[in-house]
């Protein structure tokens, strides 16, 4: 089985070292070797037959970079590469090489170390479009480390503010030759996925998926083992998958997330009856190694 799930995979060399180093990125920024992911709102931009991220050369990216807009992503190809962000309330530009497109459209159509690249670029623009000001005394912020933190400006502050990644797990819970799924009402009709939600604060992973099971389902779950693990931004969580033995079987939406829940066989799966999680989703990951009999 492939290692990654999709916008996972270390195909961004982030080379932590230079991202403090200005004369560096200066010099990057002003280079012919240097590319750019070009996030027009909260889409990328996607060209060619197969598709393929459309990256910008300085030149062409040229008009759209600023202090505030360009965000040092790593090496990738052995090329310094940086997200360059385009507000969205602009027409779109670029559109002799592409079109921009949503990032559940791009993890379809990408290759692997594309796709996870995009992600990268398109999360870092929202988290910066989403911190303007800091938590701590509400002063505004500007970009730090090239771009991967922000820093107060109030200089009786000064809080260094990081990124925002949100743990959630997602689990498939097994009862021998059957497998435990759920519905929210506000998804297409027919769809089922795996149980999954948010840690809270003072929660280990083991804890989190024992709650998140028994609160929308009912069910207890005994051993949990660790499946794999997906970025998934939108905007920002990480999801941690697991596979689960359930050590009880009756089903009750006891929380009321869940429209429906239930026991699914096999066949059941493999059938055109079931409404699957989206192939890009870790959910479809762990319900397609269970059905293959991992």
């Amino acid at each position: 089985m492939e290692d990654h799930n999709v916008f996972a995979g270390a195909f961004v060399d982030r080379i932590g070292e230079r991202r403090k180093d200005p004369d560096w990125l200066a010099e990057a920024l002003s280079s012919d070797e240097t590319r750019f992911v070009p996030v027009w709102g909260e889409r990328c931009l996607v060209g060619g037959d197969p598709p393929g991220a459309i990256l910008l050369d300085a030149d062409a990216a040229r008009r759209f970079v600023t202090h505030d807009s360009a965000i040092f992503l790593g090496l990738f190809r052995d090329r310094p590469a940086f997200s360059v962000a385009i507000p969205g309330d602009l027409d779109p530009p670029f559109r002799e090489l592409g079109e921009f497109k949503d990032l559940r459209y791009l993890g379809t159509v990408l290759p692997p170390d594309e796709a996870n690249l995009v992600a990268h670029a398109r999360a870092l623009v929202l988290w910066h479009s989403a911190t303007l000001y800091c938590g701590k005394c509400g002063s505004a912020s500007q970009p730090s480390a090239g771009g991967n933190s922000r820093r107060c400006c109030n200089p009786d502050c000064s809080q260094e503010i990081f990124p925002r990644t949100d743990p959630a797990i997602i689990v498939l819970v097994s009862d021998g030759d059957r497998c435990l799924l759920g519905r929210q009402a506000s998804w297409p009709e027919g769809r089922y996925s795996t149980i999954a939600g948010f840690v809270e604060p003072g929660e280990s992973l083991e804890d989190a998926v024992r709650r998140e099971v028994y609160e929308e389902t009912n069910v207890r779950v005994g051993a949990v083992r660790y499946h794999s693990s997906q970025p998934w931004p939108f905007p920002s969580a990480l999801m941690l998958g697991f596979v689960a033995e359930a050590t009880s079987s009756e089903i009750k939406l006891n929380d009321g997330e869940l429209e429906d829940a239930r026991w699914f066989s096999r066949d059941e799966l493999r059938s055109d009856d079931v409404g699957l999680p989206f192939r890009i989703s870790i959910a479809r990951r762990l319900v397609d190694h269970w059905v293959d009999g991992f």
